[in-house]
């Protein structure tokens, strides 16, 4: 394995991405970074830091703006957000959707690497990219925009998940179109596991044991929680106090209303797995098996039965 660490070596920018935006990034001892590809558990990570390190208030403002998503080309200019970040007091948790080979790698940082099983990331992405509306669209191809448009949506699931699974964005990709890729993502990672600053997490093992895993995130950011602490900290990362809290009541407007169709309900869907089998076919998991069969055995293993699998 060549160095010591991740190096930076593919630009990002696309529809959505923009890996230079970190350039500017200045890293503070003991940041957060969460990273996925999507659809994996991100925000609720996110939410679970939230509850560890600002003890269960995700501070002023939303979420969104306490952790922001640093890669997020159409989030406008990255100066205001990087000011808000070096103005917080408390330790900061950031976001970001990069690959390893995409972005800079801080020695000084925690970085907490979340996925899911393939064939999940997709019915979730699915329900993602068909309730985006067109204001959303528009900020995705406006005239800036690097690259080629992203493209409307296909009618069903099915329709997208040949190319998706099979066809990337960026050259360098095997799957994602017209996102980025799940398994470059997630393979850049796997092969820097054993470094003691990158913690893998999986959605399915935050679903059987929310506790234990948030009990895992705590001990490997070094936040020590009181045991009477623990109840209520876990109530409030459940999907149902997530929703409630992310529309912020009755009388104020639901901020993802802009973005998805059917706001948050819509951004915060199910969270379980397995919908797959109702949908994808017997050919289309053909495509599925020819996908994975390419990944490292251990990452593949983690992907479809979470830690106690790949242990």
């Amino acid at each position: 394995m060549p160095g010591s660490s991740p190096e930076h070596i593919h630009e990002y920018r696309n529809h959505h991405l923009d890996s230079t935006r970190w350039e500017r990034f200045n890293a503070r001892e003991g940041d957060i970074v969460v990273t996925t590809a999507y659809k994996a558990g991100t925000t609720w990570t996110q939410r679970m830091l939230a509850a560890l390190v600002l003890e269960l208030e995700p501070g002023v403002g939303s979420l969104m703006e306490v952790s922001p998503w640093i890669d997020a080309r159409f989030h406008g200019p990255i100066e205001p957000i990087l000011e808000s970040l070096d103005a917080q007091t408390h330790r900061r948790f950031v976001k970001s959707h990069l690959a390893a080979d995409g972005i800079r790698f801080f020695p000084e940082a925690k970085y907490v690497v979340v996925g899911r099983d393939t064939r999940d990331v997709f019915m979730s992405l699915w329900n993602h990219y068909s309730a985006y509306t067109d204001l959303a669209y528009s900020l995705f191809n406006d005239p800036e925009r690097p690259g080629p448009e992203f493209p409307r949506c296909p009618e069903q699931p099915r329709d997208l998940w040949p190319r998706w699974i099979s066809e990337g964005w960026f050259e360098w990709e095997p799957d994602g179109w017209p996102f980025w890729s799940h398994h470059h993502h997630l393979s850049t990672w796997w092969q820097w596991r054993e470094l003691s600053n990158v913690h893998f997490m999986h959605f399915g093992d935050m679903l059987a044991d929310t506790e234990g895993e948030m009990r895992r995130l705590a001990a490997y950011c070094e936040i020590d929680v009181p045991d009477e602490q623990w109840p209520a900290i876990v109530d409030a990362v459940q999907l149902d106090a997530m929703r409630k809290e992310t529309k912020g009541g009755d009388e104020v407007e639901d901020p993802a209303a802009m973005i998805f169709e059917g706001g948050v309900d819509r951004f915060l869907f199910k969270g379980t797995n397995g919908r797959w089998r109702d949908v994808l076919t017997p050919d289309d998991l053909e495509l599925y098996q020819k996908a994975v069969a390419a990944l490292d055995p251990g990452l593949h293993a983690w992907l479809e039965g979470g830690r106690l699998a790949s242990a």
